[in-house]
């Protein structure tokens, strides 16, 4: 009597314990439907969306004010714009790393930090109209459009500029221009410019985008130098028209193509 009454609980305890683990296994599936699912989903990507702000901020006192950067615009418009939606999903992960990344095509995207500080070289003002040579991804476009009034940018390669266009729409930046065209030829309609970057190695300063700036205006361009590397000048444009260089430190950039048919 007693073995049988052992047997009882024994079978018994079996069982809740059987049913226990059924339903532990079986819960996390209960959040994958209903109104539950889109909760969990919207939590994801606001922990994915905190987690990038937090990569921004690192990314930014840590590559930018670190080296040097101190303009406040240009600090506030690399912590705001989302640099991973910029950047190819495979390279995501990598997004704010102190480093160029591969965007197809054989281009990049920039280093933050020369991103950075070729925009604070500029200094642009919220009421400066800008042109980019070389749109890229479209990632410089969206930091110069939280400092300036307008950015007119300029891509030769046409898969590059449309997609770019895209992105920039979609994420808000009306302020910004994408035309798909030779950039050393600069934009002439849109003619003058409070301040031109280049953001591809050219092999001399182009002169339409000499022309193209506005008397008081800059210009930051790569230029290659006559040992085999680049140099990042500032060219300056006084209120007499005189222009003035100066060398500043040594880039890599993709090379400028210059004279070329737009290539689809």
């Amino acid at each position: 009597m007693y073995v049988e009454k052992k047997m009882k609980y024994v079978i018994i305890i079996t069982i809740i314990i059987a049913l226990y683990c059924i339903l532990y296994n079986y819960v996390p599936f209960l959040h994958l439907t209903g109104s539950s699912s889109i909760i969990c989903a919207k939590e994801d990507i606001e922990l994915a969306e905190e987690d990038y702000a937090w990569k921004r901020k690192n990314m930014v006192e840590r590559q930018i004010i670190a080296r040097g950067v101190k303009d406040k615009k240009v600090l506030e418009a690399m912590e705001s714009v989302p640099r991973h939606l910029f950047v190819p999903e495979g390279y995501r992960e990598y997004s704010y790393y102190d480093q160029p990344l591969p965007i197809g095509l054989a281009q990049t995207i920039s280093q933050p930090y020369i991103v950075a500080l070729m925009t604070e070289m500029l200094k642009a003002g919220k009421d400066d109209v800008i042109l980019e040579v070389g749109t890229g991804s479209g990632y410089q476009a969206a930091v110069l459009s939280e400092i300036a009034k307008e950015v007119y940018t300029i891509e030769l390669i046409e898969e590059l500029g449309l997609q770019a266009e895209e992105r920039l729409k979609s994420l808000g930046y009306n302020n910004v221009y994408v035309k798909i065209a030779d950039g050393s030829l600069g934009w002439p309609e849109k003619a003058p410019f409070d301040a031109i970057i280049v953001t591809a190695a050219a092999e001399k300063i182009p002169d339409p985008l000499i022309k193209q700036l506005k008397p008081g205006g800059k210009m930051v361009i790569p230029v290659d130098s006559s040992f085999l590397g680049q140099d990042l000048l500032i060219v300056e444009k006084d209120e007499n028209g005189k222009v003035s260089i100066e060398k500043t430190i040594p880039v890599r950039f993709v090379p400028l193509i210059e004279g070329q048919e737009v290539v689809k």
